[in-house]
């Protein structure tokens, strides 16, 4: 299985449309394997991100806001979508892992969770 963040920074960037970089996580038994690597884009847009996302073989996508065309496009290939998530893209993968990263979610930077245990 692999995931894919689009990203900002290390963040996960605000619009799917404008993101010109993602973090691809290549998942295997339930834990990241090896380091996920970033892909750069030579620039924004949903449709060439679209085809990064199936040539890749990514069974879900963390992103910002995503218009309806594009979501509906990546489900019907099968794609499981998680939208509208803000936070770090590395602290989204780990929660979408364990199946605690909903759509809106807001992703609290590791050292704010720890400081607040």
């Amino acid at each position: 299985m692999k995931i894919l963040a689009t990203l900002q920074n290390n963040d996960i960037a605000p619009r799917f449309d404008l993101a010109t970089e993602v973090l691809i996580a290549k998942i295997v038994r339930g834990k990241i394997s090896g380091e996920p690597r970033t892909v750069l884009l030579p620039g924004p847009g949903s449709d060439a991100l679209c085809s990064l996302v199936i040539r890749e073989e990514a069974s879900l996508v963390i992103c910002g806001g995503i218009e309806e065309a594009h979501f509906q496009y990546l489900v019907w290939k099968k794609i499981e979508v998680i939208d509208r998530v803000i936070g770090p893209a590395l602290q989204a993968i780990v929660l979408a892992i364990a199946k605690q990263l909903r759509p809106g979610g807001i992703v609290r930077p590791e050292t704010e969770r720890s400081a607040a245990s």
